[in-house]
């Protein structure tokens, strides 16, 4: 029988999906709690259990029933300094991440990858989230979302460059490489999450958009 998920464990809080995520999940009457642990303090909520700190030395101390997880984590290889560090964050971490949540009972991992990941890319950001969502199939989870978004749209605390020249026209371009705005996507996160039936699905950007409207 399936139930709603009323346990919640968020990685990736403070990013620029995440952000809009945890709202969304703090604002659903279903939900008893949200596990979210960060590298800084979230703003309060009765609903919120926030631990602070490192999120690989936090996980084995995450305690608590969880019946679904979502992964927002996601870095580039400019923010992280060079190619090993990104995939410290978008490979491993990811996964070590996802191993804890399963140890917690969650049986439902969402995550967010990214449009156009392959692991026989020849392209490195490419690769490693091809190679990522490769290694949370071979988990075997009973359910698991990957969500592959377009250019995400939405204010960085950050500044990127060649985001902010390409956001004008990612608007526009038709069809899964059209950017998707982080409210959109979260909206559509958590309907997934609501979603019935066992397997992987993977859902593409104009698919996250429908769902997020």
């Amino acid at each position: 029988m399936y139930l709603t998920p009323q346990h919640i464990l968020l990685a990736g809080a403070t990013g620029l999906t995440g952000e809009h995520l945890l709202d969304r999940l703090l604002s659903e009457p279903t939900i008893s709690r949200v596990l979210a642990p960060s590298r800084r303090p979230l703003a309060e909520h009765p609903h919120l259990d926030n631990p602070v700190g490192e999120l690989a030395e936090l996980l084995p101390q995450l305690t608590g029933q969880v019946d679904a997880a979502f992964c927002c984590l996601g870095s580039t290889i400019k923010q992280a300094g060079s190619q090993d560090a990104f995939r410290a964050i978008d490979h491993d971490l990811v996964l070590a991440f996802a191993r804890r949540a399963r140890e917690l009972g969650s049986r439902h991992l969402l995550v967010i990858s990214a449009l156009g990941a392959d692991p026989k890319s020849s392209v490195f950001y490419n690769r490693v989230k091809g190679e990522m969502e490769a290694a949370l199939q071979a988990m075997d989870w009973p359910q698991l979302t990957i969500a592959r978004p377009s250019l995400l749209l939405g204010p960085r605390s950050e500044f990127r460059l060649g985001e902010r020249l390409a956001a004008p026209l990612m608007r526009w371009i038709p069809g899964k490489y059209r950017g998707i705005d982080v409210a959109v996507l979260a909206r559509a996160l958590w309907r997934l999450a609501l979603e019935e039936g066992d397997g992987v699905r993977v859902v593409e950007s104009d698919e996250l958009r429908r769902l997020g409207r």
